[in-house]
């Protein structure tokens, strides 16, 4: 099952300053983290952007993707992270292979030297780079970053493997083209004028078992705003290219829900296991 977090890039368009812009986006990074969302893709608001647009969200939620002993090598010293000591901790859960024909731990790693033989040099958080064999059929250069499967470190063993490391991937795109992926699964759009989510509701969505695709408006600009939907049609809105629109918090206390507390309230409900 694949999980997509769709958010717009004026995710960041009512924070006073970097830091408070960072933390934001931080958030969402770690909702995309604790529950377990394999992709999260920034949409261009081109009318809804501010100071801090696509390319600053971008880049702070990939490094905040990024395993902490990697980021330095990685991301050196950049404009959009000047803050980014403010960023929440992950700890994205390592995947292991117990119980499968892949044993082992998989970590994030950086290509550092490219030698002969198809053999390349990898740092990957242990305590000095090692050396492995690219398999044949990834073209491997200097810089570019791998997945490693370590499956003893006394004395080190381990492979480079075209698996996915923990956490979450970061792309940007077009709304209508993240939500045409093959693996977009069940299109769910996140507003308050969409039909109250509740018990019942929630359980006939559980029963949809397969790839999800959840998406998120910004501060004082929610999806309707961004697709041009009157907000009276909202519930019945399917040819906006979602197969459901929710108001994932039908009890709302508060007049305005920030994005980032939309994902964590909507992540909560909707990836509840059957």
């Amino acid at each position: 099952m694949t999980v997509s977090v769709l958010v717009p890039s004026s995710l960041c368009r009512e924070a006073s300053d970097k830091r408070e812009a960072t933390h934001k986006v931080g958030l969402v990074a770690r909702a995309a983290t604790v529950f377990r969302v394999d992709r999260v893709v920034i949409f261009p608001d081109s009318d809804g952007n501010r100071r801090w647009g696509g390319g600053f969200v971008s880049t702070v939620l990939k490094y905040a993707a990024t395993a902490p002993y990697l980021r330095k090598e990685a991301w050196g010293t950049r404009d959009e992270l000047e803050y980014a000591g403010v960023l929440p901790p992950l700890r994205a859960a390592a995947r292991t292979g117990s119980g499968s024909t892949h044993p082992g731990s998989l970590r994030q790693g950086i290509v550092t030297e490219v030698g002969p033989d198809g053999r390349v040099r990898v740092n990957c958080g242990l305590q000095h780079p090692i050396s492995l064999v690219a398999p044949p059929e990834m073209a491997v250069d200097e810089g570019e970053r791998v997945t490693v499967r370590i499956s003893s470190r006394e004395p080190v063993r381990a492979r480079i493997t075209d698996e996915a490391p923990p956490g979450f991937a970061v792309e940007r795109a077009d709304l209508s083209a993240a939500l045409g992926r093959e693996d977009a699964g069940f299109r769910v759009a996140t507003s308050r004028h969409g039909e109250a989510l509740s018990t019942t509701r929630l359980g006939e969505l559980a029963g949809r078992a397969g790839d999800m695709t959840v998406a998120f408006g910004a501060p004082e600009r929610g999806l309707p705003a961004m697709l041009g939907i009157d907000e009276a049609s909202v519930p019945g809105a399917t040819d906006s290219g979602f197969d459901r629109w929710l108001d994932t918090v039908p009890n709302q206390g508060s007049e305005v829900i920030r994005t980032e507390e939309a994902v964590w309230a909507s992540l909560a409900c909707l990836t509840l296991p059957q």
